[in-house]
């Protein structure tokens, strides 16, 4: 989705987003279409911890940084299952 629209959704200003972008909370994907709806759902993540949780920027920061390498584990994971899957279907 674009700027404007992700901005709508997101009920965020550019000056957030933007700043948002900077500390590498919200990344642009795909030129043309930057934002998807897991970037929503990120967005709803940080507006929880800084909102009702209280965590500073730091905090924040810290777990979306823990967030990204438990999801990055889990696509490795996933692959390492379906490279085993193909393996054991190879020999049988």
């Amino acid at each position: 989705m674009q700027l404007q629209e992700f901005a709508d959704r997101s009920h965020l200003d550019s000056s957030t987003i933007e700043a948002w972008m900077d500390a590498e909370w919200l990344v642009a994907h795909r030129p043309g279409h930057p934002f998807s709806e897991q970037d929503l759902a990120r967005v709803r993540l940080i507006e929880d911890l800084k909102g009702d949780l209280g965590v500073n920027d730091e905090g924040v920061a810290l777990v979306l940084y823990l967030l990204d390498q438990l999801y990055g584990l889990r696509c490795l994971l996933r692959d390492i299952q379906a490279m085993r899957i193909t393996a054991n279907d190879r020999t049988h």
